[in-house]
C-alpha cells in the first residue's frame, strides 16, 4: 500500500483531500523556492481541517530560499517557529540543516532538537546536497537524533527521478527500516506505483499524487 504525503503551499486544496487518497499532508509556503515556514494561522487551520479527516500534518520549518546553511539568528527563529507550529497542532516537523562543505550541521541540529519536544523529525531534501559518499554516515547520525523519514529525490540535480532509481534503492536497503526513506520530486499519481515498487519504499511525497 503506497502511503501518499501531499505537499500543499496554503490552504486551498485541503478541503478536497480524504484519508482514503492521502495519508499525511506536508504544510509548507513558497514552493517555487523549495518551500519554507507557513504562517501559524495556516498551520492551525491545516490541523483543525486535517485532523477530522485523520490525515497528519508535518510542517516545513525553513526561514528563507537559498542553502541549508543558517546563523545563529536564523537558528533562533527556527526555534521559536518549531514551538508555535507545536502549539498550532503540528504531528511531525521538516528540517534541514548543513555545513558550508555540505555535511549535516550538527550543532543546528542538536541546538533545535530541544524545541522540537520529541515530535517525529523529517530531514528534507536538502539530504540530496550531501556527497553521496557521505550520505550513509549522514542516515546514521539521523536515525540517532531521532529522525523518522528522509525525504530525498536521489540527486542534487533536477533530473527525472526514474534515473535515480538505483542509488535511491540503496539508500532504502541500508536504511534496512531504521528510518523511512520517502520519495520525492517527480513523483505524480501515475508513476507513484511504479516507482515505489522499483525502489522499495511505499512512502511516496508530491503536489501532484492525487
Amino acid at each position: 500500500m503506497l502511503l501518499k504525503e501531499f505537499c500543499a503551499e496554503n490552504l486551498s486544496a485541503l478541503p478536497q483531500l480524504e484519508k482514503a487518497s492521502v495519508q499525511r499532508v506536508e504544510l509548507c509556503d513558497n514552493l517555487a523556492v523549495g518551500g519554507t515556514t507557513p504562517s501559524y494561522g495556516v498551520i492551525k487551520e491545516a490541523c483543525s481541517l486535517l485532523h477530522e479527516k485523520s490525515i497528519s500534518v508535518a510542517t516545513m520549518i525553513r526561514p528563507r530560499a537559498g542553502d541549508f546553511v543558517y546563523n545563529d539568528l536564523e537558528l533562533k527563529a527556527m526555534e521559536e517557529d518549531i514551538l508555535k507550529a507545536i502549539e498550532a497542532g503540528t504531528d511531525a516537523l521538516v528540517l534541514g540543516l548543513l555545513t558550508k562543505e555540505n555535511d549535516l550541521d550538527h550543532d543546528a541540529i542538536e541546538q533545535l532538537l530541544p524545541a522540537c519536544q520529541g515530535l517525529p523529525l523529517v530531514f528534507h531534501m536538502a539530504f540530496d546536497a550531501i556527497p553521496k559518499e557521505k550520505q550513509a554516515a549522514a542516515l546514521d547520525a539521523l536515525v540517532d537524533y531521532g529522525f523518522v523519514r528522509i525525504l530525498t529525490h536521489g540527486s542534487n540535480q533536477k533530473n527525472d527521478i526514474r534515473e535515480n532509481r538505483q542509488h535511491l534503492s540503496e539508500l532504502v536497503a541500508y536504511a534496512n527500516n531504521r528510518i523511512e526513506i520517502m520519495i520525492g520530486g517527480g513523483v505524480t499519481a501515475q508513476n507513484a506505483q511504479e516507482l515505489s515498487k522499483a525502489i522499495g519504499t511505499p512512502n511516496v511525497h508530491g503536489t501532484k499524487i492525487i
